[in-house]
């Protein structure tokens, strides 16, 4: 394992919980978007994989629509956080591995969908994970993306990984539409849609969600404040440090 994966590990694993009751990731226009995707193009007794699923949310949602649902994570205290929840919520049908994205412990051609939620700007090797993604896919399969988007212009950009950096020491970094089209394109996924939906990052449980160290969210709002007024301007930025970049979904296919 490396210390880029340790440290994940360590960051994600007392805050299981607080992922499970975060109002950012059990909500939002992106959920309701990828159970009509599913509805419409899977079959009900199909079987979906979710890759870093963190607390679950998205296996909770794909769940009534599948006749299963595997849900692999890194962090054994997510896995733990997704089992108890699915036993409460009554989704019998999703099953927990632990799992990094690069590795997947599973043989070609295992699932009808495989997805992956607010997971892929943590992955160190994210060409790989889309490999892997794609590998464990049925010929035909379809692919799921939703993840922070970043923007194009390289200024905006900047500021959004360094503030995400300060924030979460897991970080790595979010992509751009046209980054996540070339990553798919050379894994053998046609896009068949994007989508985009305003995310709205209160500041307080922001950080707290993380447990940010005081010192850093200092360092975090200084550079905020004194972001050029494009960056405000295009990150929407608050008094308070609250800010609004963007959710992106990518649905694609693998040939036949």
């Amino acid at each position: 394992m490396s210390s880029h994966q340790q440290a994940t590990r360590q960051q994600f694993d007392p805050q299981a919980q607080a992922y499970l009751t975060s109002t950012v990731h059990a909500a939002g226009p992106d959920l309701a978007a990828a159970q009509q995707l599913v509805a419409t193009h899977l079959p009900r007794d199909g079987r979906g994989l979710d890759v870093g699923c963190g607390a679950g949310h998205l296996s909770f949602a794909l769940a009534p629509l599948l006749g299963e649902v595997l849900a692999l994570d890194p962090a054994p205290a997510m896995l733990a956080t997704v089992a108890a929840a699915a036993t409460t919520n009554g989704h019998g049908n999703i099953a927990t591995r632990q799992g990094d994205a690069a590795a997947l412990p599973f043989a070609d051609a295992s699932f009808d969908l495989v997805a992956s939620r607010y997971s892929a700007h943590h992955w160190l090797d994210l060409a790989a994970g889309v490999r892997e993604m794609c590998r464990v896919l049925r010929p035909g399969g379809y692919l799921l993306i939703i993840d922070v988007e970043t923007d194009a212009d390289a200024l905006v950009d900047t500021h959004l990984q360094c503030w995400e950096l300060l924030r979460d020491r897991s970080h790595i970094r979010d992509r751009s539409d046209a980054e996540w089209r070339r990553l798919l394109a050379d894994a053998g996924i046609s896009l068949l849609q994007q989508q985009r939906w305003p995310l709205r990052l209160e500041f307080g449980s922001w950080v707290s969600r993380m447990r940010t160290p005081p010192e850093k969210v200092a360092l975090l709002r200084q550079l905020q404040q004194e972001a050029p007024q494009e960056v405000a301007a295009a990150l929407q930025l608050e008094a308070d440090g609250s800010f609004t970049t963007r959710t992106g979904l990518w649905w694609g296919r693998r040939a036949g």
